[in-house]
Order: C-alpha cells, then structure tokens, then sequence
C-alpha cells in the first residue's frame, strides 16, 4: 500500500485544485520530507518500491502533484515534499492529432496521464540525437518543465508530416505546429 505522500497531503492537493485544473504545485513551497522509491519508468509505467502501480487513477493523481525543480522531480503537496526518481521524462506521448497545413498545422499530443497540449512556442517539440546511433529521441514540454517523450508510433507519424525548412540560413526537415516550426534534422544528412 502507498502510504507517501501522505494522505493529507494528497487530500489538501486535491482540494486546492476542485474546480480549477491542476493543482497549483509552483506555488507550494512545504519542507523536504526525503526521498520516496518511487520511478517513472522511461516507457512511462509507474513504480513503488519496485512494483508497477496498476491504478491509472492514481498514477493520473499521483502525476498532478509532480514538479520539477532544476534537474531533480519531486511529488508535492501543500504539506510535503518528496523525491522521486524519472528515468527519462515523466510522461509519454501516446497520441497526437493533427489539423490545418503547413505553418498553421496544429499538433495536438495526447499523454499517458490523460494531458493534452498543443506543441508551439510556449509548449516546444524537442529532438535529442544518441551520439553514438543517431537515433532520436523526440519530446514535447507539457507543463512546466516536464516532457513528454513521444512514443515511436507517433514519431512515424510526425516524420510523415515532416517538410523543409530554411532556419538561419540551413535547410532542415521538420514540423510545423501552432506557427513554429521544429526541426528535427538538417535536410543535407537527409537519405
């Protein structure tokens, strides 16, 4: 049984945010209370003391009280603050859909946790290359500071959507989302 963070502290959480979205974990400033064996794994199961957590409605809870704070992410309450372990990012893209073309194309992205967001200036696309393979790995911020990582269905499907792009005088291959375009590879290493 999951007993941290406490049950107070998820209830206060919960009230804080009736009504109103997400609760509003920027504002809670609580004292550290260590860390809790908790993981997010990076295909986006969650994990206690080792065990997955097989309620999505508590992962759904336990991923609205999440923040990250520099490089570290903590669960947070107004009473409580405790640290957890990601492996990658905390959530993953499970989804996305797209409407209009071009720079007025919209790509809607869907998350594990039940998230929706809009990729654009505000909410970037991220392609990070492995070093070593080339292999991308392809994210979209989806609240304050934390990413989802699209999982590679949907990267197929936004590599479809992909088209040329002049960005400071290099031509990249990319996608257009809410005006912004977000490039992915320079056109030249394209096969």
């Amino acid at each position: 049984m999951i007993v941290t963070p406490s049950a107070e502290g998820i209830a206060a959480s919960i009230k804080a945010a009736k009504g109103r979205g997400l609760p509003p974990v920027h504002l809670w400033n609580p004292p550290f209370c260590g860390d809790l064996d908790m993981r997010i794994a990076r295909d986006g199961t969650w994990f206690y003391e080792g065990t997955p957590i097989g309620r999505p409605g508590l992962v759904r809870l336990f991923s609205t009280i999440l923040r990250k704070d520099g490089d570290n992410y903590f669960l947070v309450t107004p009473v409580e603050k405790v640290g957890i372990t990601v492996d990658d990012a905390p959530f993953v893209a499970v989804d996305f859909e797209v409407s209009g073309e071009g720079p007025d194309q919209r790509l809607t992205f869907h998350t594990n946790v039940g998230d929706s967001v809009t990729a654009g200036s505000e909410t970037p696309l991220r392609f990070v290359r492995d070093p070593e393979t080339g292999e991308p790995s392809p994210y979209v911020m989806v609240r304050a500071g934390l990413e989802a990582l699209i999982d590679r269905k949907s990267f197929y499907r936004l590599v479809e959507l992909g088209t040329e792009h002049a960005v400071d005088g290099v031509t990249w291959f990319g996608v257009w989302s809410d005006a912004t375009f977000f490039a992915i590879i320079p056109a030249a290493e394209l096969p």
